[in-house]
């Protein structure tokens, strides 16, 4: 058995990547599904899309490299996160789309946990906040119209995908999945009686959590029996693809949203500065902690310029337009479009634009754009640095996901932080994360440890803005962010 089999279910698009005996990816498929924008600030995916996409690309990369599924020793899944399911135990079927992760429809009922003081019990328990991002409130939402609860399972992606894997034998997640629900207290590992009693959650509805490198049943839809032996939040699974093993390591995943983990060890760190608290990842039944800066909207902008506007044939035209902008225009665009993540946390103020000229056109869009990735990333850096994050010379940030890619956001990046960026030598760190947990528990794949010396950096981006153009440049956005949220902060 030479190979490990990585699904990535991400937002916009499922994955599934081929990784040889060294680690290295050598086959990959890709399919984009459809999204669903039924009222604003509501998103959703049918759950069909999600299984079907998966089953697909999984058979075709099989296929196309030539081999069976003798020749796979083990699965690894990384998913995007809080998206949620519900489905009926005997059948399969889900009562209703999935609520995505950037839906916003559970903020009046957040604001009412808020006002009530509820917060203060989740924040303490889960790590998190009284928030729509989360899938407990969705959860609650679906329960209220799905008839009887005790005929239906609930999972995050992760788990409706082993469920269907297993043919429906195995209905469990991970820690790192549990840990993004608001329903898991992080602190004693177990589902939170308290918390699921006020949002009125059946717990018999629950997944078991497992490790993230454990036995999640086996799958005979891709021919023989294949075990599924890893399991990982997509950012999460990018942090350990990232070897970010010790405290203080940081990394950004610039996907869809974009998501700063700070590796914090056995220790829990209470954030002074609205960051999560997080399980980064569990081994043998130990958690180690994280904190974490969660931005809604980084290359789903690029996607907006594409499909929404049209001002540009695909996302890699965004770096040719960026370097073709005028540099006498300073354009900042806020990508509130499901209102601001971390550090505001504001789920009702919405996207703008501001410095417009008469010539302003599609070249500073894409610019203002990508810079915005930048901006809202050190939002993030600032808000860690202030809970005992590395700061200065110390401080170097792995980057990964598809917007790491482009040079010129890359190099924006270091600029605006002041501070060394590194890409890696394999950019598929999310999917590589899911295969060395799995490959690692077949056997296959070398120790955390050994796993953490192989990492290697491909590019190196360091800061080559004057300090004052760079705190210029940012007062400029923090203004921009004041203009557009709803409460002052």
């Amino acid at each position: 058995m030479k190979y490990v089999l990585a699904i990535d279910q991400g937002t916009t698009s499922t994955r599934a990547i081929l990784f040889d005996a060294e680690m290295q990816p050598v086959a990959t498929k890709q399919m984009e599904f459809q999204q669903h924008f039924p009222k604003s600030g509501w998103v959703e995916h049918v759950p069909t899309d999600i299984l079907n996409t998966t089953l697909t690309t999984c058979r075709d990369v099989i296929a196309n490299h030539g081999i069976t599924s003798t020749d796979i020793a083990a699965i690894g899944i990384t998913n995007q996160r809080e998206t949620t399911l519900v489905w009926d135990k005997t059948t399969g079927k889900a009562v209703c789309n999935a609520i995505v992760w950037q839906d916003r429809r559970t903020s009046p009922f957040c604001a009412e946990l808020k006002v009530e003081g509820f917060e203060s019990i989740i924040t303490h328990r889960t790590g998190l906040l009284a928030d729509p991002y989360f899938s407990g409130t969705k959860l609650r939402h679906i329960l209220q119209t799905a008839g009887s609860p005790a005929d239906l399972l609930f999972g995050t992606v992760d788990s409706f995908l082993i469920w269907h894997l297993t043919e429906g034998r195995i209905h469990a997640t991970d820690a790192t999945n549990a840990s993004r629900t608001m329903l898991y207290n992080i602190r004693e590992g177990i589902w939170d009686k308290t918390i699921c009693d006020r949002l009125d959650i059946p717990m018999h509805m629950l997944p078991e959590v497992r490790d993230c490198a454990d036995d999640f049943g086996s799958t005979t839809l891709f021919g023989g029996n294949i075990p599924i032996l890893g399991v990982a939040g997509d950012q999460q699974a990018a942090t350990i693809g990232q070897a970010c093993f010790k405290p203080g390591m940081m990394k950004s995943t610039y996907g869809t949203g974009c998501f700063a983990l700070l590796n914090t060890g056995e220790k829990l760190v209470t954030s002074k500065n609205r960051l999560l608290g997080t399980i980064a990842y569990q081994l043998n039944g130990k958690p180690t902690y994280a904190l974490e800066g969660s931005i809604f909207v980084a290359g789903a902008v690029v996607q907006w310029l594409r499909d929404g506007l049209q001002i540009l044939a695909d996302a890699p035209a965004s770096q040719a337009m960026a370097e073709l902008a005028d540099p006498e225009q300073t354009l900042y665009m806020v990508p509130a479009f499901t209102g601001l993540g971390a550090p505001y946390w504001d789920s009702e103020c919405r996207g703008a634009i501001f410095g417009l000229t008469r010539n302003s056109g599609p070249n500073e869009f894409a610019k203002a754009a990508l810079e915005s990735v930048g901006y809202q990333t050190r939002d993030l850096i600032e808000a860690m640095q202030a809970d005992g994050a590395p700061q200065g010379n110390e401080s170097v940030l792995r980057v990964d996901g598809g917007m790491a890619a482009s040079d010129w956001t890359m190099q924006f990046l270091a600029n605006i932080l002041g501070a060394s960026v590194d890409r890696p030598s394999v950019l598929e760190t999310t999917a590589l994360g899911a295969a060395w947990l799995a490959g690692m528990k077949a056997g296959l794949y070398p120790s955390q440890m050994e796993f953490a010396e192989l990492w290697s950096g491909a590019t190196r981006f360091k800061p080559q803005m004057d300090t004052s153009i760079r705190n210029d440049k940012y007062a400029g956005w923090k203004d921009a962010i004041k203009r557009v949220l709803t409460t002052p902060q």
